[in-house]
């Protein structure tokens, strides 16, 4: 069982950035595919990005391509999202998610997750 913990929410203007935080419990994060999804009321989970275990090979949603980065520092068990340029359609409940089998972009190829963190963009 691995236990994720999301952190770096808030609010923030349109055009501003935040950095996002998921901390693991497990100490072989490197084994885990990592990936970030959010949802806003009234919508279904989205894919955001995701980083591969081993090669640390990264993928992005394209509403979010070219203004958010992830990475991922297995010494520490952490994984972070980078969001920068910000839009009001931002705005969501992030998640980070880790799976075993493989990365993608599929909430249900996930094992686990993590509580979510609020991200509010104003305009």
């Amino acid at each position: 069982q691995v236990q994720l913990v999301e952190s770096g929410g808030g609010l923030v203007q349109a055009g501003g950035s935040l950095r996002l935080s998921c901390a693991a419990s497990t100490r072989t994060l490197s084994s885990y595919h990592m990936g970030w999804f959010r949802q806003a009321p009234g919508k279904e989970r989205e894919f955001v990005a995701a980083i591969s275990a081993s090669l640390g090979i990264t993928y992005y949603g394209n509403s979010v391509k070219g203004r958010f980065t992830i990475s991922r520092d297995n010494d520490k068990n952490t994984v972070a999202l980078q969001m920068n340029s910000l839009k009001p359609e931002d705005t969501a409940v992030y998640y980070c998610a880790a799976s075993l089998s493989r990365s993608g972009a599929t909430p249900g190829q996930y094992n686990y997750w993590g509580q979510g963190t609020q991200v509010t963009v104003s305009s």
